[in-house]
């Protein structure tokens, strides 16, 4: 947003300092106007007949001059030759140059003066104190432009800054705190954005706690009813129908664990940081849970920041979802440093993941089109990527050379 605020403000400075520099070169080399044109030639007229005509002697041309020099006063006065000779002059001669041929203001070395062509073909060039202030005028443009550049400041820089403030506060609510809230400043079209945000702010935040809490009430409401069926396979006569108790046991144990991927994606939803985090060994965590899942393991021992227990579901999901999905074929596991990060690979040698179905498959409830149905509810590999994100990381779906998948997480080391 800062760029949109220099964008504004060296826009309207640079506008206004092109105008000024324009005005400024078209005073300093504008040539007479239609109007000048006629007065000028009327001076030349007058002057013409004051002023002893080219037959005259030079003495009296000059002494002619002075006595203009004191009625006019001007700080230098000159007449030339058509062909630019100077014949008589009062004070310090303005070289007429190459302005012999055109009449009107023009710059000398010092100052600003004025050449007036002469009936008979002569030239008088006058240079006047006040002729000299108009170069002041030159300068009025550009310190006009510089004061309404220095005031533009205070008018746009409020405006942006103000955008600053929402611009950061929907980034605040895009990263999960939808308590969030911007300050309404005004009665203009951003105040009413302001307000417009705040209350869609309010409405997520009220849509994401309805949510939460019918999710958080419905688990509650199911843990009864399956205590109850335990305590009813529990008090079965043993060797009863030992068929339907090991299938209501199995059924049992997939919804309580699918309660617990419930309360725990809720859970995720609704964390801004990590309860609490240690330094944790990678490698020595996936070595555990693979000697629970009979994978190989290799590696490098690499330490990273977090919560063991959500690092511990999050590699538990990995070696499930390859052991399910794997087709009976080996599970391997592999931690290693990659541009100064930690990555964890699972791979199997199933029957792969099509490129199209990569990413949704880390979709909550999401299944492979025409896959038979696994065990779990989907939720595993959401899960993972939920808890990757929550770390710093992210979660990935390879292809693997030779058939199958490797399931990649990316992790950020401790610092040293």
């Amino acid at each position: 947003m800062r760029r949109l605020y220099l964008h504004l403000y060296l826009t309207v400075a640079a506008i206004l300092l092109l105008f000024g520099v324009l005005a400024a070169v078209g005073w300093g080399l504008g040539h007479p106007t239609l109007h000048e044109g006629p007065f000028l030639q009327d001076v030349g007229a007058v002057a013409g007949e004051l002023l002893p005509g080219p037959q005259r002697p030079t003495h009296e041309l000059q002494e002619k001059l002075e006595r203009l020099s004191h009625a006019l006063h001007p700080e230098a006065v000159a007449v030339y030759t058509p062909d630019g000779s100077l014949l008589a002059w009062v004070g310090a001669p303005v070289p007429l140059g190459t302005h012999r041929h055109s009449f009107g203001w023009f710059h000398p070395a010092h100052g600003m003066a004025a050449s007036v062509r002469l009936p008979d073909g002569r030239w008088l060039v006058v240079r006047h104190q006040g002729l000299i202030e108009h170069r002041a005028w030159l300068v009025f443009p550009l310190l006009l432009a510089f004061a309404v550049a220095l005031g533009a400041y205070p008018l746009v820089r409020p405006l942006t800054r103000r955008l600053e403030r929402l611009k950061s506060r929907v980034e605040a609510l895009g990263q999960g705190d939808l308590s969030t809230r911007v300050q309404v400043e005004g009665k203009d079209e951003i105040a009413d954005l302001a307000r417009a945000f705040n209350q869609a702010a309010a409405r997520i935040e009220r849509l994401v706690a309805a949510q939460k809490g019918l999710l958080a009430g419905a688990s509650h409401e199911l843990r009864s009813p399956l205590a109850r069926l335990r305590v009813a396979l529990e008090l079965m006569k043993p060797g009863e129908r030992p068929d339907l108790r090991a299938g209501a046991e199995r059924e049992i144990a997939e919804l309580d664990a699918l309660i617990d991927e419930l309360l725990l994606a809720s859970r995720l939803d609704a964390l801004v940081g990590l309860d609490r985090t240690e330094e944790v060994d990678l490698l020595a965590l996936l070595a555990e849970e693979a000697a629970r899942a009979g994978a190989e393991v290799e590696g490098t021992p690499l330490s990273i920041q977090g919560d063991p227990r959500l690092l511990r579901r999050l590699v538990r999901n990995l070696l499930d979802n390859a052991r399910r999905h794997g087709a009976g074929s080996r599970v391997e596991a592999f931690v290693e440093r990659r541009d100064g990060r930690a990555r964890l690979r699972v791979c199997d040698r199933g029957p792969g993941v099509p490129a199209a179905e990569r990413e949704r498959i880390f979709d909550p409830f999401y299944r492979l089109p025409g896959a038979a149905a696994p065990e779990g509810a989907g939720l595993g590999l959401a899960l993972v990527r939920q808890i990757a994100r929550r770390h710093g990381g992210d979660a990935a779906c390879q292809p693997r050379d030779g058939g199958g998948s490797c399931f990649e997480v990316e992790l950020p080391l401790s610092p040293i």
